[in-house]
């Protein structure tokens, strides 16, 4: 049983007001614009736009509908395929679905945690001498790290297959000194409450294509035509932010920085702190990238620790602690039982294992020292008294 009454909850990731967003609210209710239209969204586009380094972005009511938005910017349409990482939030997939067209999951590599250049090969491989080359590939940025760019980047024009990169969860990130969501045809962002900046729910579209940016906004806003009347010659969408939920964005985006930092902190700490167990390793921040930790995420060995995963989550919920496992992959997925999938090796399924042994620690740039020592004390004794228990067996 849960004991909830002495120990205050400690969260996985909890929202972090600036303190700044009631100015913008407020200007939102002083001038009326309270519609998903007005000053906040055009500047929180225009800001996100450059600090991603991109020409345009467009606000939207979740990262699910950028990621949409993206595929039918693309063309993507029934019985065609799309490669997407597996080892993601289901989101990333969904919208797949949403055109009629076929997943097909690609494993994950161990430097990066992330989609693996060479599971993408054999599927470009494959398709090709099926004479069926997807319709875009979707690489997703795990946990805040970025995938090998260079790499993917290089298969997708080799092929001239145009790449999404979900950055959902790696606002703050960056590849190589190029900032995370800057890659490819499209890029999107998540400003779900847990994320690392938060508009409650939102998301980002980005690219530097223009004109298609243009039209995700048509898109989003119902694809009414330029007519006097209500007029529509395309299916449209309700999938823009509010104005009010903008300002929370442009007030969130100011201390971004100072997220990035304190998040790189925590895991740091946690790093320090349990890495000398056998059987602990962290999620790898690859060279020459920059993850903004979005959550600290770790593999445990059970046979090297003592403990599994799911007994660590257990003895943390038990002291009011939120923890869970890393995403489960896409390809083992109830919804996706049929859908083709590439492994990294014949033998070797990179994202099952992760998933087997992966865990996500409370992280949230709020998190106070004190609570942080909880989690790490607690996570110690739960091993203690696994030896203790084998020894006395």
């Amino acid at each position: 049983m849960i004991n909830t009454s002495v120990q205050k909850r400690i969260y996985l990731s909890s929202p972090h007001m600036s303190g700044n967003e009631q100015k913008y609210i407020k200007e939102a209710f002083e001038t009326n614009w309270i519609a998903p239209l007005g000053p906040n969204v055009d500047a929180f586009e225009k800001d996100i736009a450059a600090y991603t380094g991109v020409n345009e972005a467009a606000a939207v009511s979740s990262g699910t509908a950028a990621i949409h938005l993206a595929l039918s910017l693309l063309g993507v349409e029934k019985g065609e395929t799309v490669f997407c990482s597996t080892l993601t939030f289901i989101a990333s997939a969904n919208p797949i679905l949403y055109l009629g067209a076929e997943p097909v999951f690609i494993d994950s590599e161990q430097e990066t945690w992330n989609m693996s250049p060479q599971a993408l090969e054999k599927a470009f491989r494959d398709a090709a001498l099926k004479g069926k080359l997807p319709k875009a590939v979707i690489v997703v940025n795990l946990y805040g790290q970025s995938a090998k760019m260079d790499e993917l980047s290089a298969l997708c024009e080799q092929y001239e297959v145009p790449m999404i990169e979900d950055a959902a969860e790696s606002l703050g990130s960056s590849y190589k000194g190029k900032p995370s969501g800057s890659f490819g045809c499209f890029g999107i962002f998540s400003f779900n409450g847990n994320k690392i900046i938060t508009t409650s729910g939102g998301g980002m579209l980005v690219s530097n294509d223009s004109d298609a940016i243009h039209n995700a906004r048509f898109l989003s806003t119902q694809a009414r035509d330029p007519a006097p009347h209500y007029q529509h010659s395309k299916i449209g969408y309700n999938y823009r932010m509010s104005n009010i939920l903008a300002g929370v964005g442009r007030a969130q985006l100011e201390v971004l920085e100072e997220r990035v930092e304190a998040r790189r902190a925590i895991f740091e700490r946690y790093r320090q702190e349990l890495s000398t167990i056998p059987g602990i390793q962290f999620m790898p921040e690859l060279n020459g990238t920059y993850s903004n930790r979005w959550l600290t995420a770790m593999t445990v060995d059970e046979k090297r620790a003592g403990v599994s995963v799911s007994e660590l989550i257990e003895g943390l919920a038990a002291e009011n602690i939120e923890a869970r496992p890393v995403w489960k992959p896409l390809h083992m997925q109830p919804l996706f039982k049929n859908v083709k999938y590439f492994s990294h090796e014949e033998k070797d399924n990179i994202s099952e294992r992760l998933f087997s042994m992966g865990i996500c620690l409370p992280s949230g740039s709020n998190m106070e020292e004190l609570d942080q020592t909880r989690v790490i004390n607690c996570i110690k004794n739960l091993i203690n008294v696994k030896e203790v228990e084998r020894q006395i067996v």
